[in-house]
C-alpha cells in the first residue's frame, strides 16, 4: 500500500501564512501534536528538514534522518531549534533522548523538544 504524504500541501499553507518573507508563523501545542501524529511518506521525507513555525519564540523543526536501510527506517524527530541546556530552558522545552539512525546502527542523542511531545516520540 502506498501512503501519500499530506504534509507538503500543509507546509506550503504554513509558509503562505507567514507575515513577512522569511518570518515563520506562530504555532500552538495542538499544531505540533497534530503534525507529530500524522503519517509521513518515508521516501519523500528522507533526509529532509522542515521548519514548522515558531513556538515560545523558537523555531520548531522536524528532521527526517535515515541511514543504511532507507527509506524504510526514516524517522521523524520534532524539536526546538535550541541546544539542550539554558537555550532549551528559555524555550520552555524538555531535554529528551531521541533515537537517530547512523550507518547500520542507531544512537541516542539529546534534543530540546516541546513539552507537548515530551515522552511521546521514540
Amino acid at each position: 500500500m502506498i501512503r501519500l504524504n499530506p504534509w507538503p500541501a500543509a507546509l506550503a499553507l504554513l509558509a503562505s501564512c507567514a507575515t513577512t518573507a522569511g518570518e515563520a508563523r506562530s504555532i500552538t501545542d495542538a499544531d505540533i501534536l497534530a503534525y507529530s501524529k500524522r503519517p509521513f511518506d518515508h521516501a519523500a521525507m528522507m533526509g529532509k528538514r522542515d521548519i514548522l513555525g515558531m513556538h515560545n519564540g523558537v523555531a520548531v523543526i522536524a528532521d527526517y534522518p535515515c541511514s543504511d536501510v532507507c527509506p524504510n527506517y526514516t524517522t521523524q524527530i520534532i524539536h526546538y531549534d535550541a541546544e539542550p541546556g539554558p537555550a532549551c530552558d528559555k524555550a520552555r522545552g524538555v531535554v529528551e533522548m531521541r533515537t537517530v539512525p547512523i550507518a547500520i546502527a542507531v544512537q541516542r542523542k539529546p534534543f530540546c523538544v516541546p513539552k507537548v511531545l515530551a515522552e511521546t516520540q521514540p
